[in-house]
């Protein structure tokens, strides 16, 4: 399959993940996010319970929120988020994305952040089928897909993922619909530009950007990655 939707560099959003920054200095790396091209900031809720893992919530995300310049792009990654997004968006939030396996209430869980004055996401699993989030469409900013299971950084990406990146594009661009498709987990250079080129607009890139020698260069290049003649 050939994936040729079109982009020009610099359209697409970086958005580095705090979850593979260093906990002991975050203001440190929040601060390198804020100086870099980054346009969002990602911020990985984890509960120990929707995933295998437990990370960050509301007592931090309030301070970076504060220090943060760019975008602040809160992913739930917990059970019953309905009972939290309006917190988070009170907290700073700019978006709030929510896992649609982790919720019998994706509509009213989408209204709530909406409410709250927040910009909604809906986030899928890798072995969550992508039409599942067509009916709400209309309702949503984002859809989160991703290219990994969740709960921890450093894992490599799922190829398969690209074929739902194209199914969702082709649905967004039928309905004339302004809907951001993000992918998260194993997102890198070494990729980038094949996500790009299957439609998606948003990169979540946690370990390529803050484990690399210079992350500050890794999010350029990351951002100025061009994909005009790419066919694979």
């Amino acid at each position: 399959m050939t994936f040729c939707y079109t982009f020009d560099t610099m359209s697409h959003i970086v958005a580095p993940s705090l979850l593979a920054a260093d906990f002991l200095n975050l203001e440190r790396d929040v601060s390198l996010v804020n100086q870099s091209e980054a346009d969002w900031l990602h911020f990985d809720v984890m509960d120990g319970v929707f995933v295998p893992n437990i990370s960050f919530g509301q007592p931090i995300l309030k301070p970076v929120a504060k220090h943060c310049a760019k975008v602040v792009d809160v992913h739930l990654m917990i059970e019953r988020p309905e009972l939290y997004v309006e917190e988070f968006v009170e907290l700073g939030a700019d978006y709030v994305s929510f896992h649609i396996e982790a919720t019998r209430h994706v509509h009213r869980t989408i209204q709530l952040i909406k409410g709250a004055g927040g910009k909604a996401g809906l986030a899928l699993n890798p072995h969550t089928a992508v039409e599942s989030a067509f009916d709400v469409l209309e309702d949503l900013d984002l859809v989160v897909l991703m290219s990994v299971n969740p709960g921890f950084g450093g894992q490599k990406f799922i190829y398969r993922t690209l074929h739902k990146i194209a199914a969702l594009k082709d649905e967004i661009t039928t309905r004339n619909l302004d809907v951001h498709i993000q992918v998260d987990g194993g997102v890198g250079l070494h990729n980038a530009e094949k996500i790009l080129q299957a439609g998606a607009n948003v990169l979540v890139a946690g370990s390529a950007v803050f484990k690399s020698d210079d992350p500050t260069d890794t999010i350029s290049r990351l951002k100025n990655v061009g994909i005009e003649n790419l066919h694979f």
